[in-house]
């Protein structure tokens, strides 16, 4: 079989096929990444991001080149997640400012396309590392402009840069040490590879199922019985159901947005949707993150959290309450009273992860909290929504992620009416130090530098458990075990959650040390940790310690030392 050339509907098939194809081995992919953090993970930024364009594209009954360009640039640069996700969006970006004028594309125009995505890609990237998805997109841009020489067969052309950017992936633990030490290649040039596999199988005449999975009639009366659940081995503490009764439209799209960010907060997923209500089962460890989203889509009923780890199961369900009743008021108050806010000369938004986190960013004057983190990456849309929302002439924007940067670049760029700062605050405790250092009298440059530069004598680190077995730095890391990472780095591991934090302290303290700050999370109490800064205090007897109410799901402290 030979195709010299592919038209619009083509095109709309191969992209569609693309983003199925890394949906469906989003977590395998997942599994790739190197650090066995129970974060937002490659496999699914990415797939959320490219099915935001997934569903640009799908609408498309008479597709023309050109429109599917704009539907694939716009979709996924508004929806990319995480940097993996960012990068994603900006290879896209490049590839179909190629295409776009032509009415078909034949093996030159598609080599050029793979050379302007890796050209977009690279320049996105401030710092571009080796060994990632940027190395295996090069590898297959390469092999592209060589071929474009000798074969005019798209069917040869795509079998052959898919094979070279196979070798090029096989080759990435070669170029990053860490992920040769945990025996994987890269994630993200894995979720690229399934992306161009999946869109090579319609030029071989692969039949495809477009159709999302099928929605079935809402039984209320879905439960999961959790008495037969060893508790031993529970990671999400908090059977949580309700159901949700529709005020906007919930279709298959919203459907697999709303899974893709529930599986992010936990697992034992159950959605079912008729067209006027959707019932939800999780297992998670912050229940008012779960009943916070689907607010989004409407009211809710019949809400019932059951603690299976049989601990403080009476103020989860009070706090749940509360947030779905504060959740709901104030949803009413806007759709009946929009509230309009005085301009101003500036603004701050800021990437949060917990309630308590949340009310210490309002506190120091934030204007507008995006729900997220390790949790759930905001996507570049999240960003320009918050952006929208916050009525002054320049916003500074926390990221308070490291995955999240690139987002809030993305968002920045993509804004045209208002100034933009985006602090590269990478940990929580950055965000803050960064804000309590804005000084008001201090024009826009002065105050962006003395953020920047005062956040980066911040020490920060966070107390989670692995989610899967693997090997950093020397580290032997089974499932289960409690970790305690820096900035960079796995720092400590153990059994003991206070035990490993303290171990965690003592790796970032030096001589210059002078305040150490625990933000305790949702699974820790406050006894707790006034135990743990009482011991260290203890041996720490001329450092000052501050204990703050966090409420973070999944990390059990965020910390830092200045």
């Amino acid at each position: 079989m030979v195709i010299n050339a592919i038209d619009a509907l083509t095109l709309k098939k191969m992209f569609l096929a693309g983003a199925k194809s890394i949906e469906s081995k989003k977590e395998y992919i997942n599994e790739l990444n190197v650090f066995p953090v129970p974060d937002g993970d490659t496999g699914t930024n990415m797939t959320l991001t490219i099915m935001s364009a997934a569903k640009e594209v799908s609408q498309m009954e008479n597709p023309t080149i050109e429109g599917l360009a704009k539907a694939i640039s716009s979709g996924s640069l508004r929806g990319a997640r995480g940097n993996s996700g960012v990068i994603l969006s900006q290879l896209f970006r490049g590839f179909t400012k190629e295409i776009k004028d032509f009415n078909e594309i034949n093996v030159t125009i598609m080599a050029n396309a793979f050379g302007k995505a890796v050209e977009t890609a690279y320049k996105a990237v401030m710092k571009p590392k080796e060994g990632t998805i940027l190395t295996v997109a090069r590898g297959g841009a390469e092999k592209a402009a060589e071929l474009a020489s000798e074969t005019d067969d798209l069917v040869f052309f795509g079998k052959e840069v898919i094979n070279y950017m196979e070798e090029v992936l096989a080759h990435t633990p070669e170029l990053l040490p860490v992920l040769k030490e945990a025996g994987v290649v890269d994630s993200g040039g894995q979720g690229l590879v399934e992306i161009v596999k999946g869109a090579y199988d319609v030029l071989l005449g692969k039949e495809v199922d477009f159709d999302a999975a099928k929605t079935s009639k809402v039984d209320t009366s879905v439960s999961i019985n959790i008495d037969t659940i060893n508790t031993a081995d529970i990671k999400f503490g908090y059977c949580t159901e309700f159901l949700i009764i529709l005020e906007k439209e919930f279709n298959q799209d919203t459907e697999l947005d709303f899974k893709g960010y529930l599986e992010s907060i936990g697992d034992s997923l159950v959605v079912v949707a008729d067209d006027d209500i959707v019932k939800v089962h999780v297992h998670t460890n912050d229940p008012g993150l779960a009943i916070q989203r689907a607010l989004t889509y409407g009211s809710l009923s019949k809400i019932k959290i059951d603690n299976m780890r049989e601990e403080h199961n009476e103020r989860l369900i009070k706090d749940a309450e509360k947030i779905a009743a504060k959740q709901a008021e104030e949803k009413k108050l806007k759709m009946s009273k929009p509230v309009k806010t005085p301009k101003k000369e500036v603004g701050f938004i800021s990437v949060s992860i917990g309630e308590g986190i949340n009310d210490i960013f309002k506190g120091l004057g934030v204007d507008y909290i995006i729900a997220g983190g390790q949790t759930m990456n905001p996507s570049t849309e999240d960003m320009l929504n918050a952006i929208e929302q916050v009525n002054a002439e320049t916003i500074f924007i926390f990221p308070n992620n490291s995955n999240i940067i690139l987002a809030a670049q993305q968002a920045k760029d993509l804004t045209e009416d208002k100034k933009i700062v985006v602090i590269p605050s990478r940990t929580i405790p950055q965000g803050i130090t960064s804000i309590i250092n804005y000084v008001h009298d201090k024009s826009v440059e002065e105050n962006e530098k003395r953020m920047t530069e005062e956040m980066k004598k911040v020490k920060s680190g966070q107390v989670t458990y692995a989610v899967r077995d693997t090997n950093i730095d020397g580290k032997e890391i089974k499932q289960g075990n409690i970790m305690g990472l820096d900035d960079k780095t796995i720092l400590s591991v153990g059994s003991d959650i206070s035990d490993t934090t303290f171990d965690l302290i003592k790796g970032l303290i030096d001589e210059d040390s002078e305040l150490i700050s625990l933000y305790y999370g949702a699974d820790i109490t406050e006894e707790t940790a006034a135990e743990l800064a009482e011991a260290i205090m203890k041996e720490y007897p001329n450092m000052d310690v501050e204990v703050h109410f966090g409420g973070q799901p999944i990390y059990y402290y965020v910390l830092s030392v200045e």
